[in-house]
């Protein structure tokens, strides 16, 4: 019987079968691997994000409490906010921080955000913004009478000359602004967050700088009226003049001119004057309030101003200063302010839940914010840019980031 031909490799499946396994070892050993990796490698990204998240909750924390700070009378830098491992609510890592600095050379937070070994450290530095900020600013409408001029001086600085401006709203809704044909805006006009400038803005042939929609909204805090001596008792001046210094400063109900033989006239003279109004500011007809050269008023009031033909409210002190006259709306519901001048307006106010009409036979100086703003004279506008420097004990101001980096 033949024989059948025999293989001369014995056993070669064995080999084989042994050289697959190693191969799906060391594919299965990378994959593992790459896994692993891939693992370890989204965990600290997300730790990472994690401590970047804390680090940035600090920076926040600690500017939060650096304006709660400014909240106190009187400013005290001997002590500053600080924090060591505080929690991140829903999350594992923590932050700590502190601030360093003092009032001359501005204050610089360290906030350092830790999750797992991941660690973060962001650095900002504290700058102040006051309360006008813009040559106006309103929350609903501002309504500006044709061939207005808006522009900016400095009156710390009389060669500076370049000096760009913004007016604006919070609004969104059609047509809060209205620009009358010849009106110009030697800077920007800005909308409420999110708005479209081609609706919000009514253009009937102005010249403006920038059109454009805020980035985020500026808180407009309600202003605190300080705690004065109640007088319990009204200010009157019925065909006379009257004269208040600073020990008359305090509170009252209203002020009321009006007119007898002659006409009322309230002066300020002597000094800085501060008041506040629980009632109502109501000038009669051709009655004038008067700013004396060498005074100052700062007036909170939580009624309405209501100015009648004829009569003004005058500040004899150059007009370029308008810190001369500040004007603080208290109220938490609508005011209304009808205000007047027989020549330049001179002033800063600050009345977040007011609607203001302007008149004066002159130009005004200053900055308004306020809820609605109509100014209805011929008149030029002209913002002081050093209404920007601000030093900590003035009304309404607070802490913002000038500057940052991780």
């Amino acid at each position: 019987m033949k024989k059948l031909p025999q293989s001369k490799k014995r056993g070669s499946a064995i080999p084989l079968a042994v050289v697959a396994v190693v191969i799906l070892l060391a594919m299965g050993m990378g994959l593992l691997r790459l896994g692993l990796n891939s693992r370890i490698f989204s965990i600290r990204i997300a730790s990472d994000i994690a401590a970047r998240c804390a680090a940035d909750a600090g920076l926040t924390t600690a500017l939060l409490e650096m304006n709660k700070k400014l909240q106190v009378e009187t400013w005290d830098a001997s002590t500053l906010p600080q924090a060591i491992d505080t929690n991140l609510p829903n999350c594992d890592a923590v932050f700590s921080y502190s601030i360093t600095g003092d009032p001359t050379s501005g204050y610089t937070i360290t906030s350092v955000g830790t999750a797992n070994q991941a660690q973060k450290t962001v650095y900002a530095t504290l700058g102040l913004r006051g309360l006008f900020e813009h040559a106006i600013l309103t929350k609903g409408t501002l309504i500006l009478k044709a061939n207005t001029v808006i522009d900016g001086y400095n009156s710390l600085d009389p060669l500076d000359t370049d000096i760009e401006v913004d007016i604006g709203t919070q609004s969104t809704l059609d047509a809060s602004i209205i620009l009358n044909s010849g009106v110009i805006v030697e800077g920007n006009v800005i909308v409420g967050t999110g708005g479209d400038p081609d609706t919000v803005i009514k253009d009937t042939g102005a010249t403006t700088g920038y059109q454009y929609s805020a980035i985020e909204e500026e808180p407009l805090l309600l202003i605190t009226p300080p705690a004065l001596y109640d007088w319990e008792a009204d200010i009157t001046a019925t065909g006379e003049i009257i004269t208040l210094g600073p020990a008359d400063s305090g509170q009252y109900g209203n002020i009321t001119l009006t007119k007898g033989g002659t006409v009322g006239v309230l002066e300020i003279s002597g000094g800085d004057v501060v008041l506040y109004i629980t009632g109502n500011i109501d000038l009669g007809e051709s009655c004038e309030l008067v700013i004396k050269y060498d005074s100052s008023l700062t007036v909170y009031i939580d009624g309405d101003i209501h100015c009648r033909a004829g009569s003004s409210v005058n500040n004899e002190y150059p007009p370029e200063n308008p810190t001369k006259f500040k004007l603080y709306g208290t109220s938490e519901t609508t005011q209304y302010f009808d205000l007047k001048a027989k020549s330049t307006w001179s002033a800063v106010i600050y009345a977040p839940n007011a609607d203001i009409d302007l008149y004066a036979n002159g130009d005004f100086y200053g900055s308004v914010v306020a809820d609605s703003f109509e100014l209805k004279a011929g008149g030029n506008y002209h913002y002081d840019e050093a209404l920007r420097e601000v030093e900590i004990d003035d009304e309404g101001v607070r802490f913002v980031v000038k500057r940052w980096r991780e």
